[in-house]
């Protein structure tokens, strides 16, 4: 049986994995909605969990029947992300250490994020760790969403590493069930906006993490 010590590739997801982040999102929802007179229904965060920015704006017009176009919604999306993340977004607890462990070992490291570069890099820089990545793959790079593992299949062939080589670390659970399905040890990492499928990841992934302090 693998575990983690076995391994030379390591690959993140971003947003409730290292990044402390998915406030911002529930912010975003909470003020896009309201702009337009629209409740926050509990599943919504949920539903759009897994998605790019251009899936995700299609599936908000569809479902709130809304006049707008997905390259409309993801520009205010973006402005109102924007300061947050590169201003306040912080990584979890003992993150930071985990991946300096990492790179003590030698291993490699890429991060795999459904958010838009332009978000994410400036926060990474303002963390210090942008250059703690070999690569950092994202969802437009694929064309598709984490239902598919295209995009840790992208990461892991950029890193030179074979997906049995390789960690998913992912806090949904569609990432991973497909990071799995493609071959990959996975590790899910706890985050209360995924609670509703808590028992199904804890289930259906190699290992559950509720700190990365359990990994130092």
């Amino acid at each position: 049986m693998r575990t983690l010590n076995d391994l030379t590739g390591f690959i993140f997801d971003l947003d409730g994995t290292l990044l402390d982040s998915l406030w911002v999102w529930s912010e975003v929802d909470e003020v896009f909605l309201s702009r337009r007179g629209l409740p926050l229904l509990p599943d919504y965060a949920q539903s759009i969990a897994h998605l790019g920015f251009a899936d995700a704006a299609r599936y908000t017009i569809d479902r709130f029947g809304l006049a707008e176009t997905p390259e409309q919604l993801m520009q205010e999306w973006y402005d109102l992300a924007r300061a947050a993340y590169r201003d306040r977004v912080p990584l979890k607890p003992h993150a930071e250490e985990f991946l300096h462990k990492l790179c003590a070992q030698g291993v490699h490291i890429s991060a795999a994020t459904s958010s838009e570069p332009e978000l994410v890099l400036p926060c990474l820089d303002r963390l210090g760790i942008t250059g703690l990545f070999d690569n950092i793959t994202t969802i437009h790079e694929v064309n598709c969403d984490k239902s598919s593992p295209d995009i840790y299949l992208l990461a892991a062939e950029r890193m030179q590493t074979a997906p049995n080589q390789c960690a998913v670390f992912e806090d949904i659970l569609r990432g991973i069930q497909s990071a799995k399905s493609a071959g990959f040890y996975t590790v899910a990492v706890e985050e209360p906006a995924s609670a509703l499928d808590q028992t199904e990841i804890e289930l259906t992934a190699d290992r559950y993490i509720r700190s990365f302090a359990e990994l130092l």
